[in-house]
């Protein structure tokens, strides 16, 4: 695949030192790493490999990665990897995209408290479709879920949801029988927004009352409880979004258009389109217009694009991709293989590990023939290799871990 003209790593490396001497003080250790790894990412900053054409000769350079989850190039083989196992658990079924959204106050104060609150919207969506599927008047059944948080809107402005992938139906109560969803329909998204919402204020109004959130600026006086009922009173009175999509062509379908957003962060690097003194210019979507409208440009001063890109680092060791019910990773393996067997199933086909030896041939093939490329150096952070390409410099990825 063609490297983007413009890349996230671009912008950093040309303006990233003066943003981060202009906002010293005010930028996390976190996102100072994050910076740090995408400025480093396929350069000689981290060593590499020399690979050779066992058919033509052919030698070119490869650079290492950084294999930093906020890294836009980073993560093609992670998601991947991610899309395959979920493929292994496929069932010949009808699947629904599910959508839990914050309001848009609660998304405000959920910036300085992000492994709170983005655990309380991981919790409190899970907790409202298993309850709502559990409930004999709607399914009565235990459904599985596979959900990956996003913080990012289009504009890459803080924006935290959880996107669900549900089979249409789930065990019965006893494990006896596959029960299924109604044709094109999940659950009813009024109910699973009224539950929802009363859920995620409780959870609120306890994690406030112990003392787990924190205020600033224009929130700060929230510390108070008083004033933190009175706004999550306000709340109460809202509606909160719930979006559930008829099932998609094919599960395959849903997974695809997941797997192209669980190991990525804010953009992706084929948004970007221009790149100044001043300014970055790239690609957004609005999804409230349909057709081709709702897609247009946008152009924002560098310091502020790194802003926002920054926004979304993710807290160190938090999991933004989980499963619940039947898909809980406790007994996953044995409910699917139940299921299996309840919908007479044949087992999947074990994936095929990938070759990690470094004298084999590697995935990525020769760019003048098609043959097969191996390793033949190797070479340590910060060193350049004895062995000079014999075309020009080309920086891709081999990963041999």
């Amino acid at each position: 695949m063609a490297r983007p003209a413009l890349e996230v790593a671009d912008i950093f490396r040309g303006h990233g030192a003066a943003w981060r001497h202009a906002n010293r003080g005010h930028v996390s250790l976190d996102q100072l790493k994050v910076m740090s790894a995408i400025e480093s990412c396929r350069t000689a900053a981290l060593g590499g490999h020399v690979a050779r054409c066992e058919d033509c000769a052919h030698t070119m350079i490869a650079y290492n990665s950084c294999r930093n989850r906020h890294c836009p190039k980073c993560q093609g083989a992670a998601a991947r990897e991610w899309m395959a196992a979920r493929e292994a658990e496929l069932l010949p079924v009808p699947y629904f995209h599910v959508v839990f959204t914050l309001p848009v106050a609660i998304g405000d104060i959920a910036y300085h408290n992000k492994t709170m609150i983005y655990d309380l919207l991981f919790t409190a969506s899970a907790q409202t479709m298993l309850t709502i599927a559990a409930d004999p008047k709607h399914l009565g059944a235990r459904i599985g879920i596979t959900s990956v948080l996003h913080s990012w809107g289009s504009a890459m402005t803080h924006h935290p949801h959880v996107h669900m992938i549900v089979p249409g139906g789930g065990l019965a109560r006893d494990g006896s029988r596959w029960v299924p969803c109604k044709p094109n329909f999940c659950l009813p998204v009024r109910v699973l927004s009224k539950l929802f919402r009363r859920l995620m204020l409780t959870k609120l109004a306890a994690a406030h009352a112990a003392g787990k959130l924190q205020f600033f600026g224009a929130h700060a006086h929230l510390a108070d409880a008083k004033a933190f009922a009175a706004f999550l009173a306000s709340l109460r009175k809202t509606r909160w979004f719930v979006y559930a999509k008829s099932p998609f062509a094919g599960p395959k379908t849903v997974l695809a258009y997941l797997s192209r957003y669980t190991h990525r962060v804010a953009i992706s690097n084929r948004r970007l389109i221009a790149l100044d003194e001043r300014s970055v210019t790239f690609k957004v979507k609005d999804y409230r217009i349909e057709g081709p409208g709702r897609y247009t440009t946008m152009t924002l001063e560098i310091g502020e694009f790194i802003r926002r890109f920054l926004t979304h680092v993710l807290p160190k060791g938090f999991h933004r991709m989980r499963h619940y019910g039947r898909f809980a990773s406790s007994n996953r393996t044995k409910t699917i293989e139940a299921v299996r067997q309840l919908l007479n199933l044949a087992p999947p086909v074990d994936a095929q590990t990938s070759q990690t030896d470094p004298t084999q041939p590697l995935a990525h093939p020769c760019p003048c023939c098609g043959g097969g490329m191996i390793i033949i150096e190797t070479f340590e952070a910060g060193c350049q290799p004895h062995r000079q390409p014999t075309a020009p410099l080309v920086t891709i990825r081999i990963d041999t871990s």
